[in-house]
């Protein structure tokens, strides 16, 4: 009865937060790679750090976007397989059908993620959304797509930033207009707010996200904390 009434007082928001984050991990909706890797602490400590060059920042994401694309496409429809190896022995494993992928990228910031994809699945097709988030309203605004046909395609968005989630959903939304199934769609990011994932996994319950790290939250200005900055900008050394 104690245990009853305590789970009935109003929760703050950061505590629903993180319940929701645990349940969406649980129910295999959320991979989270750095829960599972320690290769991944010292690459974020460098491109988290604001005093990092940008050819130092580019050196360090490029190794952890790869690591992220390994790992993210583990989650593409895996084939059990049996192969032969050199001594003679069978041994158990997966293959990847990477024909059947079709890497969106959200561009700017997107195309840095897509390069390393396309460096592990060189046969995935590609396709392009640009939407762009209007910094006064906070609402993304669609400017471009390209994309070849989704219907019977896995599709693995790539936008190395989840903030508040409106960007993703809009370019999910366009992925679905496009022939898209909900199902087959997988996002790779290498950080996620909180607020960003929930926003998704509301809108679309059997979408999957596999992310690099999931911070604490937004600030005021819709920006994540403790975040990295402008990841396009950073990259591309327009800051």
């Amino acid at each position: 009865t104690v245990l009853q009434y305590r789970w009935s007082l109003p929760l703050p928001p950061v505590l629903l937060i993180s319940f929701s984050m645990q349940n969406f991990i649980a129910q295999g909706r959320v991979v989270n790679v750095s829960s599972n890797s320690r290769a991944l602490k010292h690459l974020f400590t460098k491109i988290r750090d604001a005093k990092t060059p940008r050819v130092e920042f580019c050196t360090y994401a490029n190794r952890l976007m790869t690591i992220i694309s390994e790992e993210g496409l583990s989650y593409v429809n895996p084939q059990q397989v049996q192969v032969v190896t050199p001594t003679g022995s069978v041994f158990e494993g997966e293959a990847i059908d990477t024909e059947s992928i079709v890497a969106v990228s959200i561009i700017r910031a997107g195309d840095s993620l897509l390069d390393c994809f396309t460096k592990i699945a060189p046969a995935a097709q590609i396709g392009k959304i640009l939407i762009q988030r209007d910094e006064e309203t906070r609402l993304p605004v669609l400017f471009y797509s390209k994309l070849p046909p989704l219907a019977s395609k896995t599709v693995v968005l790539l936008d190395p930033m989840l903030a508040t989630g409106g960007s993703a959903k809009a370019a999910i939304q366009v992925a679905l207009d496009n022939g898209a199934k909900e199902e087959n769609i997988i996002m790779f990011c290498v950080v996620c707010s909180p607020e960003g994932i929930s926003c998704l996994m509301d809108a679309f319950p059997a979408l999957r996200i596999v992310t690099g790290e999931i911070d604490a939250g937004l600030n005021d200005k819709a920006y994540i904390v403790p975040g990295l900055g402008d990841y396009g900008d950073r990259f591309y050394g327009t800051v």
